[in-house]
């Protein structure tokens, strides 16, 4: 079989062409460092590789919704910390205005101070996240929540809590729902509520020194949800005696009962308490537990110590077992929010790790080895050198060469 010199020419020309590819392939691989150049030189790995980085990818996005969550939740639990602070100095204040020994002009001190302690609440609870977003506000985060009319402070928000997705399988809600933090607050017990009441005889806020007690639920079968009266009389003897009045059938449960303070009144699946020394013709009211807001207890609060000493204690036990409730409304919404942190730095914690895998996971595909680059570069270096001169001997041998 005879073989032109075109032929081999074309052989080793081809040869040579194959091995500078390859040099070059590899002399990329090493400059750039990546195993393979085009999704064409390993299909499977590269299709891998797409996946592994979309997934990573998504989860860098989660991570990035976690801070978002962390930062307004921060804002949230700082921001609670505080009013939790004010309530506990409205607390404090309360309890001082009840020192027997002040006169009119310290509780209107003390209800002057309280008037700023009020102020402050509402600044707080109409805070935002620093760029414009109302934290307390629901869905509604554009919008004011809380504002003072005259009827009281009303609520503009909603109910709803902001979702943002943290990672595949969980959604955590971001921001708090301001009614559930500062309005709905139930009074007395949770379940009904013992107000101090008016003199039926003189027509004014009670005139004794009696105080109900917050009262408790004996036997939750046999509340009706019905408002009640306890009126107080003289019994002729220099006592009193009580009675009670189902305000919605005008049945009496109790008729002519001996008043001993601090002993039990029992009705109605219902006990509570009153101390102290009513006089003929104070009352007392029994009601269903309602919603009340902290700003309405702190208007009531400054009223109260601004007006008339008449049922003064009452009212003031009634405000200081109001704030109580509202405090722990506060710490019930942090300690949510702190619940939800925690969570966060859990889901922080596996997301990192998860990205380490992706990325490590995608080295081994992408990378390329830079031992065994090196090593081929040189092997294949000495080829290129091999097929050049085997190229330049084996185009010596013409027949021109010995005429």
């Amino acid at each position: 079989m005879r073989i032109s010199s075109n032929s081999m020419y074309d052989s080793n020309i081809a040869v040579m062409s194959q091995q500078q590819t390859r040099l070059m392939q590899t002399q990329q691989q090493i400059s750039t460092g990546r195993k393979y150049l085009t999704p064409a030189d390993d299909p499977v790995a590269a299709s891998q590789a797409l996946s592994l980085e979309q997934a990573s990818a998504v989860n860098t996005q989660y991570s990035s919704n976690r801070a978002a969550a962390r930062h307004t939740m921060s804002l949230s639990e700082s921001i609670l910390q505080t009013a939790t602070s004010v309530l506990q100095d409205v607390r404090e204040a309360a309890i001082g205005a009840g020192n027997g020994a002040f006169g009119v002009n310290d509780r209107k001190l003390i209800a002057d101070s309280l008037q700023g302690k009020l102020e402050a609440l509402m600044g707080l609870a109409n805070s935002t996240d620093g760029v414009g977003n109302f934290l307390f506000a629901g869905f509604q985060s554009k919008t004011q929540p809380f504002i003072d009319t005259p009827a009281g402070v009303a609520y503009a928000g909603d109910d709803g809590q902001r979702l943002i997705q943290v990672n595949a399988s969980r959604q955590l809600p971001s921001s708090e729902s301001g009614a559930d933090l500062f309005m709905r607050i139930k009074n007395g017990n949770g379940s009904f509520v013992v107000q101090s009441g008016t003199n039926t005889i003189t027509g004014l806020p009670n005139n004794g020194t009696g105080v109900a007690t917050v009262g408790s639920v004996t036997d939750p079968t046999l509340l009706t949800g019905n408002n009640y009266q306890v009126d107080f009389a003289d019994d002729g003897a220099g006592g009193l005696t009580y009675t009670v009045t189902n305000q919605a059938t005008f049945a009496s449960p109790l008729v002519g009962v001996p008043y001993v303070a601090g002993q039990a009144i029992s009705f109605d699946g219902m006990q509570f308490s009153v101390s102290g020394a009513p006089a003929a013709g104070d009352a007392f009211t029994v009601a269903p537990s309602s919603n009340e807001s902290v700003f309405k207890t702190l208007s009531d609060l400054i009223a109260n110590l601004n007006g008339p000493t008449n049922g003064f204690g009452g009212r003031l036990a009634y405000s200081i077992n109001q704030i109580d409730r509202a405090l722990d409304n506060v710490l019930t919404g942090r300690s949510s929010v702190g619940t939800r942190m925690n969570e966060l730095e859990a889901l922080g914690v596996s997301g990192d790790d998860l990205g380490v895998q992706y990325q490590q996971s995608l080295s081994a595909l992408q990378d390329v080895d830079y031992a065994k680059a090196l090593s081929d570069l040189s092997q294949q270096q000495v080829y290129l050198q091999a097929a050049q001169k085997s190229f330049a001997k084996v185009m010596g041998l013409t027949l021109f060469d010995y005429l």
